[in-house]
């Protein structure tokens, strides 16, 4: 069998990623389909070094939420003999070992430990990792409770004028547009009341926890795609243009006002499906 040498290298990346007009010390937050860039020389820690290196003094972040069961219990997913087996048997959540959720792809897990300098925040649906100059603040004082919403990473990347960087990612996929639901003057929300497995004073705690319903929305929305279809009409209404990275559509997106016209689209959906 030949081998073929994978055809895209940190410098390749590096030249694709200046097509952005990335500031030298904006943060970033990073949703990315390795499968869609394609193989990288060395593998996705070289996207990672790349970013690092184009935008200088940035500070990047990633969404790892958590595997199954840490934060499954009240979800009404189980039937009550498996609940009460994972009450009695789960293991403890540790936020620095615990691998990212699989759902969210290869990139999420690579980004998590790619060097000693990550920091990870303290939630466990809701957890975060930063790389670089303001991480450490980024990721700090992240509640166990409505870990999407106020007082978040989310909200902190929204407050500062962050950027979203979509790297071939399914665009029904991004987390920010769960802040714009836990921010936007909505009534009746729904809200899920769980418990987490955390390590309190030497003992093995089930914690509760509530926060808005992160998994199928606040409210039921009509549009099974709501928050693709949000972005993509954020994008068409702004003109804002792709760039490739390796062979991925990509697109850089600021925080703040996507979040603002998410919150106006979905205040008036609201009030279609609650007929106010």
């Amino acid at each position: 069998m030949m081998w073929t040498c994978p055809r895209l290298c940190k410098e390749d990346l590096k030249a694709q990623l200046r097509a952005f007009d990335f500031v030298s010390d904006d943060i970033i937050m990073i949703h990315a389909s390795m499968r869609a860039v394609g193989e990288i020389l060395g593998g996705p820690d070289e996207l990672i070094n790349a970013l690092e290196e184009v935008v200088r003094d940035g500070t990047f972040m990633s969404y790892l939420g958590c595997p199954s069961p840490f934060d499954e219990v009240g979800r009404s997913r189980y039937s009550a003999e498996d609940t009460a087996y994972i009450l009695e048997h789960s293991p403890v959540f540790d936020k620095h070992l615990a691998h990212a959720q699989r759902d969210f792809g290869t990139f999420a897990e690579f980004f998590r430990t790619h060097s000693k300098d990550v920091q990870i925040s303290d939630n466990v649906g809701g957890r975060m990792a930063a790389l670089g100059k303001r991480a450490k603040w980024l990721v700090s004082d992240h509640s166990l409770n409505y870990g999407l919403g106020k007082g978040s990473p989310l909200e902190k990347l929204y407050q500062e004028n962050g950027m979203l960087l979509l790297i071939g990612s399914d665009h029904d996929q991004v987390t920010l547009m769960h802040y714009a639901e836990a921010i936007a003057p909505i009534e009746n929300k729904t809200i899920l009341h769980l418990k987490v497995p955390l390590m309190q004073n030497g003992v093995r705690t089930w914690v509760d926890i509530e926060e808005f319903d992160s998994s199928i929305g606040i409210l039921p929305w009509s549009d099974e795609r709501f928050f693709a279809t949000i972005v993509d009409k954020f994008i068409e209404k702004n003109n804002i243009p792709s760039n490739k990275i390796g062979g991925a559509v990509s697109y850089l997106l600021p925080a703040h006002e996507l979040v603002d016209f998410a919150v106006e689209l979905m205040v008036e959906a609201a009030k279609e499906i609650q007929h106010v």
